[in-house]
């Protein structure tokens, strides 16, 4: 249908070779819209109809099951969900995002972006192609999110809240679609109000503190995965125990191993914003921090105030301060290098360096950058997940983005200026300073190696250096005066 769309577009050029093609291109870029979240709607359904149809007992039949995906897929976009049937009969809200399914979506997204942009036989695309696009691969999506919303609030047990799926879900393609079209064709030529920001959009992307905001946003990510792996495997007792009682058949097992690895991403910002210092809530009055009281545990012997989880058997009973040092110091040492090679592209090249302060404000810039983005994945990794005690759950975004922008700028302004220095040095300044250590050392060792009791020794060594020099002096002498005869006198 793509290809049918493209192909009447490419018919309907005009004859100086403009491109008249807004209506089919529209077309065509519509239809990836749908079919990428038809990709991913497909692919939710895929593994909740497995697990549906594995389950020895179930007690709704396929269409409950759709609407669970089409709720889980809806979850994955930030969309808040309602769970009808509760204990007390007041709708529980579920606010708390599953990463892995935000990945999915995003990189459909992403996917059909650079097939708009990048067909086959163009290789490379034509400027602010991407932003054209965009809204049209948008309204394609959001679309097909209307359908899903509409097929799934009017029944089944958890619902979705339609202002918010209204709010999030063109937020969420836009983002990304618009990231994606400025990363593959660039800005458009703008003119008038928009040409301004535009520049200063470019200016600070050659500064290079974007890129190394999202390098420190990954780094905290990665370390904190780390961080939380290295405490689920020092508890893999209570994660164990956990596990086996939610539920005991192969399928319930199952589903609760596909939710762990779809909250897996979720445990890696936690940990990272454990690791920053502000820390995160299991509940109303469980504060996890360094600094903070330990929780209570599952299994720790008061259980009722933190829900029996395999990934909440990672919560550290203790304060890991020494551990978790290591989020920030990666994250600022991270931006200290981005920011230090963009300042010294080319290493001694001083008239191609900026200045110190250029340094210091990119790595401001870094640190604002990476504050907001953990902002925002605090705010996705976080939510309601009821109205008791469960009500906030989660890492705060506020403190989260402040503490990151604040070590990042107390670690990375002086990581970053050393290394600007270090780049700027000459290139054989490490080894002559080597090597002038070197022979000193020598000379140091030569000196404390000769013997001190200097009497027939020393004695010694002057009778045979005289004696050398007077025999040299002969030699010299005879040998003038045989030059010196003639052949009469021999």
């Amino acid at each position: 249908m793509s290809a049918l769309f493209a192909a009447l577009a490419e018919r309907n050029r005009r004859s100086g070779g403009v491109p008249r093609r807004r209506t089919w291109a529209g077309g065509a870029w519509m239809f990836e819209g749908l079919l990428a979240a038809g990709l991913g709607i497909g692919a939710v359904s895929s593994v909740v109809l497995l697990l549906w149809t594995t389950s020895p007992h179930p007690a709704e039949g396929p269409g409950t099951a759709l609407r669970v995906a089409l709720d889980l897929w809806l979850l994955g976009h930030g969309t808040e969900l309602l769970r009808i049937e509760t204990r007390t009969g007041v709708p529980a809200p579920i606010g708390l995002t599953p990463l892995l399914l935000a990945a999915l979506p995003a990189w459909l997204l992403h996917r059909a972006v650079r097939v708009s942009v990048l067909p086959e036989d163009a290789p490379d695309a034509r400027p602010g192609e991407g932003l054209h696009a965009a809204p049209w691969i948008c309204a394609g999506y959001c679309m097909a999110a209307a359908v899903a919303v509409v097929h799934t609030m009017t029944e089944g047990p958890i619902r979705p809240v339609p202002p918010s799926a209204a709010l999030h879900i063109p937020l969420f393609a836009l983002a990304v679609t618009l990231l994606t079209a400025w990363h593959h064709s660039g800005p458009p030529p703008l003119r008038g109000p928009l040409r301004r920001p535009a520049e200063a959009l470019l200016r600070l992307q050659e500064t290079g503190a974007p890129r190394a905001a999202l390098a420190a946003v990954c780094t905290f990510v990665c370390v904190g995965a780390l961080l939380a792996a290295v405490a689920l495997a020092r508890h893999h007792a209570l994660a164990e125990a956990a596990f086996h009682s939610l539920t005991g058949d192969w399928s319930g097992r199952l589903a609760v191993l596909f939710l762990a690895a779809a909250l897996a991403p979720n445990a890696a910002v936690w940990a990272a914003c454990y690791g920053l210092g502000p820390g995160f809530a299991l509940g109303t009055g469980a504060l996890v921090a360094p600094l903070a009281p330990a929780p209570a545990l599952p299994g720790g012997g008061s259980s009722d105030r933190v829900p029996a989880f395999p990934l909440l058997a990672a919560v550290p009973a203790e304060g890991l301060l020494v551990t978790a040092v290591a989020v920030p110091l990666a994250g600022a040492l991270v931006v200290a290098w981005f920011v230090a090679r963009t300042a010294v592209p080319v290493r001694a090249a001083r008239q191609a360096a900026t200045g110190p302060l250029a340094t210091a404000v990119a790595v401001l810039l870094a640190a604002l950058l990476a504050g907001a983005g953990m902002m925002l994945l605090a705010t996705l990794a976080g939510g309601p997940l009821g109205t008791g005690n469960l009500a906030v759950f989660g890492p705060d975004r506020l403190p989260a983005g402040l503490a990151a922008f604040g070590w990042i700028t107390l670690l990375g302004i002086p990581a970053a200026l050393a290394l600007r220095a270090w780049r700027l040095r000459r290139p054989h300044l490490t080894r002559t300073v080597a090597s002038g250590v070197r022979s000193r050392l020598r000379r140091l060792v030569r000196f404390r190696r000769r013997p001190r009791s200097a009497g027939t020794a020393d004695t010694a060594e002057t009778a045979d250096t005289a004696g050398t020099a007077g025999t040299a002096r002969g030699a010299e002498t005879a040998g003038r005066a045989t030059a010196g005869r003639t052949p009469a006198s021999r």
